[in-house]
């Protein structure tokens, strides 16, 4: 399974999904097989043009990385209607090591 989530500087998880500054993308088995960290900038973004082309920039990153899911504590209303339409579920974060929390999620979830 590969699962975006968002992560700060130092590799914990991040607080808002549309608001991110570094998105990690990790693919999953029963354990994180590869771990890959991009500089979105969403939060520098987020307020550049309108909802809908930021919402544009969020659905083709999601595209161009093949995300099954996303693991985050927080996503606005309109975003989760997004990821919704897109069949994207929304896995809760814990807080702490984004790894520890990408695994408890997928964990939790099967």
């Amino acid at each position: 399974m590969i699962i975006a989530t968002p992560v700060d500087a130092a590799g914990q998880s991040a607080h808002a999904w549309g608001r991110a500054h570094w998105v990690a993308v990790a693919e999953v088995t029963d354990t994180i097989t590869s771990w890959d960290v991009h500089e979105v900038s969403w939060d520098d973004l987020h307020d550049s043009g309108t909802h809908g082309s930021h919402h544009a920039r969020v659905v083709s990153f999601l595209k161009d990385h093949g995300i099954q899911a996303i693991v985050v504590d927080h996503v606005g209303e309109g975003m989760a209607r997004m990821l919704d339409t897109m069949n994207i579920p929304l896995l809760p974060a814990s807080a702490g090591d984004a790894k520890e929390s990408v695994l408890h999620a997928v964990r939790s979830a099967a």
